[in-house]
């Protein structure tokens, strides 16, 4: 059996030869097809989700604020809306702020 450091002393330093640049960039390119797909899709819709239920909430509708505050809807302007989060608690707050209905219905509760 040969001693591996022989064999590479044997084989000389390696040769001159450049890489493909075409390699590189589709190793890139498949990994951005990648994060696409698993990170920047999905987040997209949910935002589209999100912004539809956002657009279609009125006073009374029961919501969570961002930091993980409960309120109900009391007023709606054009960009915010007055929420109340407890008996004589009202707070002014952007549309951006709300994260989600309380208690959101299912479809199959709709029906």
């Amino acid at each position: 059996m040969a001693d591996p450091r022989m064999l590479l002393a044997i084989a000389g330093p390696p040769g001159g030869s450049e890489p493909n640049p075409l390699a590189g960039i589709v190793l890139m390119a498949i990994l951005f097809g990648i994060f696409y797909f698993v990170l920047i899709m999905p987040a997209r819709n949910r935002q589209k989700k999100l912004d539809k239920v956002v657009q279609g909430l009125k006073s009374g509708d029961r919501v969570i604020i961002n930091p993980g505050i409960f309120g109900t809807i009391e007023g709606v302007d054009e960009d915010s809306f007055q929420v109340r989060i407890a008996d004589k608690t009202r707070i002014k707050v952007l549309k951006s702020a709300v994260a989600g209905l309380q208690n959101p219905q299912s479809e199959t509760e709709k029906k």
